[in-house]
């Protein structure tokens, strides 16, 4: 050692930090942590899998928590330390608070159509759907989809004293109004029947081009297509759900063996769940494809344990042990919806 740093030993001056000094000064940390920092340990906690780290953090979090709720440093802490994460100054219009609270559905230039509590079916969002009184009548309709289920679920129905009315219409479709205008006779069906729910099983001929705003024919099935048949279909639900009054029940296609139908077939089924989003409270979309065709198309499956066919021979149309299946989900879901079933 030199004498130089004999000197500047000599003069050193200052305190020795001892163990205790050091395990003092950590305590005092993790005590400012808990008092600015508890209700983030408890959220995190609160967040985090079910398992002995959870349940640590919570013996943690939960004090500190209950500590910081009750002590104004936290809320001190983030005022004082804004500045080093400042957000922009926004003005302006475009902000969620100066808006109105419903925008009407058509209004001018680029504001977006209202969103109202009729867009959710309570069940998807783990809720218990308000269920109507009783279902009476049952309208079951559509093109030749429609049946045999039209029967079956009469047949299921009869006991309990439901009106079924069975109302198909062969050959017909949304895009093509020659033979029949479904607009118009769907109005005509609510007039006459004042159904408590509808059925509705259509769009195996849907392949026709459509009127677009200019007049000209829009070919299917691009999105301007399915534009059309959509706003076509919502018309039809609006008038089939009666302001509210009635259920819908509207059943998608299952993929037919002809890959020629297959890409209408999709733009049917993506039109239909489209058409149905504002009505969802009201407007049950019935997904048949992962019922039926999963991976593709198949005319059998497994049902009750046993290989059973469920297509017709031209691998469109559901045969009667497919109708029935069909039938049987519709039906739960009916008594889901209603307090009572018939009498």
């Amino acid at each position: 050692m030199t004498q130089r740093d004999r000197y500047i030993l000599d003069r050193a001056t200052g305190r020795r930090l001892r163990a205790r000094d050091a395990l003092i000064v950590v305590g005092l940390a993790v005590f400012l942590l808990v008092l600015v920092e508890g209700r983030s340990i408890r959220n995190q906690a609160e967040e985090m899998q079910a398992g002995w780290e959870r349940t640590a953090m919570l013996a943690i979090g939960k004090p500190a928590g209950w500590i910081a709720d009750r002590l104004p440093l936290a809320d001190a802490f983030d005022s004082a330390t804004a500045f080093l994460s400042p957000d922009d100054k926004l003005s302006g219009p475009g902000g969620f608070e100066n808006a109105a609270a419903t925008v009407t559905p058509g209004a001018a230039g680029n504001a977006p159509a209202a969103i109202t509590p009729d867009y959710f079916d309570p069940a998807t969002l783990g809720q218990k759907p308000k269920p109507l009184p009783a279902l009476r009548k049952l309208l079951v309709t559509g093109d030749s989809m429609a049946q045999p289920l039209d029967a079956q679920l009469a047949r299921r129905l009869s006991g309990p004293g439901v009106n079924t009315v069975r109302d198909a219409h062969l050959g017909t479709g949304i895009s093509i109004s020659q033979i029949v205008d479904w607009g118009q006779l769907s109005t005509q069906q609510v007039t006459k029947e004042k159904p408590d729910a509808v059925v509705v099983f259509i769009g195996a001929n849907d392949s026709f081009p459509m009127k677009g705003a200019d007049g000209k024919d829009v070919p299917c099935c691009g999105a301007d297509w399915a534009a059309i048949y959509a706003s076509r279909a919502r018309r039809m639900m609006n008038t089939y759900r009666r302001a509210g009054a009635a259920r819908v029940y509207w059943l998608t296609l299952p993929l037919p063996r002809d890959t020629k139908r297959v890409a209408y077939t999709r733009a049917v089924n993506e039109a239909v769940a489209v058409a149905a989003q504002p009505y969802r409270s009201q407007v049950r979309v019935l997904d048949m494809v992962p019922v039926f065709t999963p991976s593709g198309f198949r005319d059998s499956m497994a049902i009750g344990g046993k290989n059973t066919i469920v297509r017709r021979p031209d691998g469109i149309h559901l045969n009667d042990a497919g109708a029935q299946l069909a039938a049987g989900l519709v039906e739960a879901r009916l008594r889901a919806d209603f307090t009572t079933v018939g009498r």
